[in-house]
């Protein structure tokens, strides 16, 4: 049993929640037995579906001619934007966003038609013999020549506050610096995947890889021409999704509920990883110029800062992600005189979309070269230059845009985790190895962040679920969340399995399914547990309620007398069992189901202001991390590092440690190794796993020290006051490419003009600058 401070500072004991419960497929993932989309058992006459795609990066679409995919043995046909019996339509947020190119590509891998078959590689081998009339027009690569185009694909953003122009005319030092930022791949495990079953009277099951199963559900309707209603989207689990499985499922998932729907036999579609990554969507490269007016402390005065980010053909997801680089640029510092803006650049290459931090990791990379780079300009200790800047009683506590930082850990979590790290006896042997070792230099870094948890659009910001209790004393759980990996499921079991004091093997998890818990959020935003876990938290409650009364007119007594504990419901020194309780209940006909909902609290944001409260709570962290930098070759390897990360009264503490483990060696990963490079054609040359680098399990540090923040409770009213914790420590990763700015630095001091990520080349690049090369 666990004990942990509520916010009143009572104790409370809990037995299931606050405990580290592996997994519920952790043994199924390891043996290989757990059952993804393509392990699913095929209905008879199941097709195949391959996309025919687009080898150019913009051209115009005179059309097609798919005689020879069509004369080959198996292929069942070839469909395309005009046998489309709905709308071409799989927009996340706005309109014209097509399932189907109709005259324009605008990027290579642009989805043109799908061709279906009796095996996938039939289906795939006739997608590449629809031969293509396209004539080609010379396409808009570079995201700053988008930009003196005003080739946009939003209207701009502007986060302002105070008087940025009269804060850098009036400061002591004016530092200026640009920083590009490349995207990131999910390379998630299971590429996208879709199984679609027809049914009676037009009916259509799809089993998508989504992490937004009621956008599929809306989508593939739409599609087809038909009520939502007539659609049901099921998800079990993904191969992992990391936030590209939000927006872009609707494709694949789009597409073989068309071919299902022509042909009235199941449809799968699943893509090859080259396909995959031709033609969905990445992180958003970004490039920031930035010029900040600071004192001689290094605190700032003003800033001004001008994201350049590529948002690729369409707007997806981009205008929200903006909208969070542009909130998290603050990161943990007081900014009195801000003015951010944002452009969303078209160009020709495929939409990018959500990824792990959505806009966050963008903005606080930028807020943190920054700092480093005006500690260093006036020779400063970057650390000390943090700690002036930081939020709190001699800064100020209110965001650009306009929300007050009420619960602030910075101050405890940095000086906890420069502690542990032993910062100042390892800053000293790392001086000394740099001054006596002109090859191999090491550097040392600490970032803190300040993470905000909610959607940016406050209308998501709710969730539903479905608890049934059965006569024998188990539950059935259902809610709108998806399991990616990352633990939701058994966590919200445990909520379930913590209000009814039973074992947690009696709260059967089943499948996401909008047949049974309607109009879902995307379990994304780091929001699956808060909002998933307090709607089936709710649904609980109220049965326990009902279920109270009985068990209280049963034994006499008052309902107040009534404890549930271990499997059973006492009052004083008598007990039935949780069954023996749930027969009782039913025999008064006392309703045993309940559909719980939940919206969180307290938020609100204006969009043409930018101004409001768009987080419910922020999450703290920070980290240390040491690498060593080969001179002669660029190459770079992260030797320690130590994390501590806030998660309030955390759920699962095992699965919040894999989270955060994994969190901060994605990070590091988009920030050292994870390079996307397009050719002048536009492309994409790196669309595997030999030429695009993911770390591996040499890569993650030798030693590797994770720590969560004890006793420290959301002030929040959240699921048994816990925080999110699947974004916030991504961004820790960033002090890994802060330490090799550190070792460069070491080589002659001054600025070090380092981009990211800090592949070998950037690294090399940046030495040879350092040496005056």
């Amino acid at each position: 049993m666990t004990i942990s401070r509520s916010a009143d500072a009572k104790i409370v004991q809990r037995s299931i929640v606050g405990k580290g419960i592996a997994h519920d497929s952790a043994a199924r993932h390891v043996a290989g037995e757990a059952n993804y989309i393509d392990d699913m058992p095929e209905l008879p006459g199941t097709l195949h579906a391959a996309f025919v795609l687009s080898p150019v990066a913009h051209g115009q679409l005179h059309g097609f001619d798919a005689s020879e995919a069509l004369a080959m043995d198996g292929v069942a046909g070839v469909w395309a934007a005009k046998d489309i019996p709905g709308h071409n339509e799989v927009g996340p947020i706005l309109h014209g966003e097509t399932l189907f190119a109709e005259d324009i590509v605008d990027h290579e891998g642009r989805v043109i038609a799908v061709v279906a078959a009796r095996d996938f590689e039939t289906a795939y081998r006739a997608a590449k013999k629809v031969k293509l009339d396209i004539e080609t027009l010379e396409p808009v690569l570079d995201i700053e020549e988008a930009h003196r185009r005003k080739s946009y694909v939003l209207p701009s953003q502007e986060v302002i506050e105070g008087d940025v122009e009269t804060a850098l005319a009036g400061a002591p030092h004016v530092i200026a610096g640009k920083l590009r930022m490349g995207g990131q791949d999910h390379f998630y495990l299971e590429t996208h995947i879709a199984y679609a079953i027809p049914g009676e009277n037009g009916e259509m099951l799809v089993h998508s890889s989504t992490q937004h199963p009621t956008e599929v559900q809306h989508h593939v309707a739409g599609i087809l021409g038909i009520h939502a209603n007539a659609v049901e989207c099921q998800v079990r689990r993904m191969g992992g999704g990391f936030g590209g499985k939000e927006s872009q499922p609707t494709i694949i998932a789009g597409a073989a509920a068309l071919v299902a729907a022509k042909t009235g036999k199941p449809c799968k579609m699943r893509l090859k990883r080259r396909d995959d990554m031709i033609a969905t969507g990445k992180r958003h490269d970004y490039i920031a110029n930035w010029k900040a007016g600071v004192d001689n402390r290094g605190r700032i005065l003003g800033l001004d800062v001008e994201y350049l980010a590529r948002a690729g053909n369409l707007p997806d997801l981009t205008g929200p992600v903006i909208t969070r680089t542009l909130t998290h640029t603050d990161n943990s510092y007081f900014i009195p005189n801000a003015r951010f803006i944002g452009h969303a650049c078209k160009t020709n290459t495929v939409s990018n979309t959500a990824f792990r931090g959505f806009g966050g990791p963008q903005g606080i990379i930028t807020i943190e070269a920054v700092i480093d780079t005006v500690a260093r300009e006036l020779k400063l200790d970057p650390n000390a230059v943090r700690a002036v800047n930081y939020y709190g009683d001699e800064t100020g506590d209110m965001t650009p845009y306009g929300q007050q930082v009420e619960d602030n850990r910075l101050v405890e979590v940095t000086d906890a985790v420069l502690g542990s790290a032993e910062w100042e006896r390892r800053r000293a042997e790392i001086d000394a190895h740099n001054a006596a070792n002109p090859v191999i230099r090491r550097g040392l870094a600490m970032m803190p962040i300040k993470f905000g948890i909610s959607f940016n659009l406050t209308s998501l910001n709710q969730a539903g679920a479905l608890v049934h209790v059965y006569l024998d004393g188990s539950i059935f759980l259902n809610h709108g969340g998806t399991e990616m990996g990352q633990g939701l499921f058994v966590k919200v079991a445990q909520v379930v399995a913590e209000v009814f004091q039973v074992e947690l093997d009696m709260v059967r998890i089943s499948s996401t399914a909008t047949g049974k818990v309607p109009n879902t959020s995307a379990t994304a935003a780091s929001t699956g547990s808060d909002l998933n876990g307090m709607a089936a938290f709710k649904a609980a409650t109220a049965i326990k309620a009902r279920m109270t009364r009985v068990a209280a007119e049963h034994f006499d007594v008052e309902e107040d007398v009534i404890i549930y504990r271990e499997g059973r419901v006492h009052a004083d020194n008598r007990s039935v069992s949780f069954g023996e309780l749930a027969k009782m209940a039913w025999a008064k006909r006392i309703q045993l189901s309940e559909a719980g909902h939940y919206a969180t609290p307290k938020i609100h944001w204006d969009g043409k202001t930018m101004k409001g409260r768009p987080f419910f709570y922020f999450s703290y962290g920070a980290a240390v991390a040491e690498v060593a930098v080969d001179t002669l070759t660029g190459e770079t390897r992260c030797l320690r590092a130590d994390i501590l990360q806030d998660v309030g009264s955390p759920l699962n503490p095992a699965i919040d440690l894999g989270q955060i483990e994994g969190a901060f060696v994605q990070g590091m990963g988009w920030v050292t190794c994870e390079e996307l490079w397009w050719d002048k054609s536009g492309r994409l040359r790196t669309v595997g796993p030999s030429t695009y680098k993911i770390p591996g399990s040499r890569d993650v540090p030798p030693e590797f020290n994770v720590r969560i923040l004890d006793n420290m409770p959301n002030r929040e009213e959240t699921v048994f006051r816990s925080k999110a914790i699947g974004e916030p420590p991504l961004m820790l990763g960033i002090s890994v490419w802060l330490a090799i700015r550190d070792a460069i630095a070491s080589i002659h001091g001054g600025v070090p003009q380092l981009d990211s990520p800090a592949t070998p080349e950037e690294v090399l690049r940046a030495v040879r600058v350092a040496q005056g090369g």
